[in-house]
């Protein structure tokens, strides 16, 4: 218990025969088109929430509002823990700095979870809307997307920035086609989004909505907005990362849930009845509103927008588990390997072990993979949450840094709130991400914590601390 709550010194890195740094080459930008990216609202939009309408119908909107809203006080937790810690571990550097080493380990597998398991979610959506010109196995395509998402993130992340960017334009204008032609055809007035909640039951029949199952959604409502945690990943190669991580973070969270939300909105409103709706065939609807043509543009808009999605997280999930081997967290020739930087200063052999699994999991049951990456984002947002109410004590709390509003309310009734939609789970999801859990502890107390003193060491970079203190010196001269 102990190893829980007692924050760990983070090391520096000094050493000339430590492990490559990552270098800062991206300002913010190109941190947030990543971010907005590793969100991907068009894939977003037309991969996940298609199954939010399936169980929510009407209610699909209120839930992903009430989501955005959960992240506020999430981002503010980001904004104030991903410049206080800038690591390429994100939320396991932060939590190990702050809540010990064991509750760091348990957000590493978390993310770890996540890392491994949305990328090819968002892939095997790509078939779908490659439909219209080609007929594909969705498994096959998702595969292929995957490896090929591995292979662009083998290259500089400032060259991946610009092709995210080009990419996101283009799935931003889909979402935004959709939005016109949704309100353009409403059926509903704006108060069927909030009252008289109804999803399409079967044999004809409508159900109500309730508030037990709107809870139940919100846990793929924080999945489907969760990318903007990209930006702490990306804090060693952000230029200013002091500045830069907490803006990157606020502005991905506001744009995406507008991106997201607005055209959610319209499709809801722009129904021409509930068993529509509640099917979820956005690429159906698209072209009954408009024509052929018009679906066909959106739907290659959104195929991008998911290989889009793909080469973002591959680049973000490789530097967690590069940082991961920095910090020791494996036996030496594992923690060797994961740490090489290739040509393009990218970690190569970790963006293979990241991508070529990916596309394995692309044969995994899709249900199953949404459950557990739900409660695994949960789960992570509560550790990030814990961390963040113990942010500010000894030497972390006099440090220069962003700093969240309303501290310690915020993190406090993100707790309770979180813990609340974490017990609302299906009872499936729930253990498998438990076994998956214990497992690791296992793995933590047989290996790690015996060798507590070379193994799982959290460290910051060095450019990172010489960073923050030139900030601090600049924030004495004003």
């Amino acid at each position: 218990m102990t190893d829980t709550l007692r924050p760990v010194e983070t090391a520096v890195l000094q050493s000339p025969d430590a492990p490559q740094k990552l270098k800062r080459s991206i300002g913010v930008v190109g941190g947030t088109l990543l971010t907005l990216s590793c969100v991907t609202p068009a894939s977003t939009l037309f991969v996940i929430v298609p199954d939010l309408f399936s169980s929510l119908g009407t209610a699909t909107a209120l839930c992903l509002a009430i989501g955005a809203l959960l992240c506020i006080p999430v981002a503010f937790c980001y904004s104030e823990l991903g410049t206080l810690i800038p690591s390429a571990g994100g939320e396991y550097a932060i939590v190990s700095s702050l809540a010990g080493r064991l509750a760091g380990w348990l957000a590493f597998v978390m993310s770890l979870l996540v890392v491994m398991i949305v990328p090819p979610v968002i892939a095997m959506g790509t078939a779908d809307y490659l439909a219209p010109i080609v007929h594909l196995d969705p498994s096959m395509t998702g595969a292929a997307v995957m490896i090929a998402a591995t292979l662009a993130g083998l290259l500089d992340l400032r060259a991946n920035a610009w092709i995210t960017g080009i990419f996101l334009v283009l799935e931003v204008v889909a979402a935004g086609l959709v939005a016109v032609l949704g309100f353009g055809h409403a059926h509903r007035g704006a108060g069927s989004l909030v009252s008289s909640l109804q999803v399409a039951g079967e044999h004809a029949h409508v159900d109500a909505v309730t508030g037990v199952m709107v809870l139940s959604g919100l846990a793929i409502a924080l999945f489907a907005t969760q990318g903007f945690s990209t930006a702490i990943y990306l804090s060693e190669e952000l230029e200013n990362p002091r500045r830069s991580v907490a803006r990157t973070v606020l502005a991905t969270l506001a744009i995406s849930s507008l991106v997201i939300l607005v055209p959610v909105v319209a499709i809801t409103l722009g129904a021409d009845d509930l068993t529509a709706l509640t099917g979820g065939d956005l690429s159906s609807m698209v072209i009954a509103w408009s024509n052929s043509a018009v679906g066909t543009f959106v739907s290659l808009c959104v195929a991008l927008a998911i290989i889009n999605a793909g080469i973002v997280m591959v680049i973000q999930n490789s530097r967690v588990l590069f940082a991961s081997a920095r910090d020791k967290a494996w036996p030496t020739p594992v923690n060797n390997a994961l740490a090489k930087l290739g040509r393009f200063g990218s970690p190569w052999v970790a963006t293979l072990v990241v991508g070529v699994p990916g596309a394995f999991l692309c044969f995994v049951n899709l249900d199953t993979l949404y459950g557990v990456t739900g409660v695994a984002v949960t789960c992570l947002y509560l550790l990030v949450a814990i961390a963040a109410l113990l942010s500010r004590r000894g030497t972390h709390g006099t440090r220069s840094a962003w700093r969240m509003p309303l501290w310690p309310a915020m993190p406090v009734l993100l707790i309770a709130v979180l813990a609340y939609i974490l017990i609302e789970q299906d009872t499936t999801y729930l253990l498998w991400t438990g076994g998956i859990t214990a497992v690791a502890t296992l793995y933590w107390a047989l290996y790690l914590r015996p060798r507590r003193d070379t193994r799982w060491l959290v460290s910051i970079p060095e450019d990172a601390q010489d960073a923050q203190e030139a900030l601090d010196a600049q924030g004495a001269q004003a």
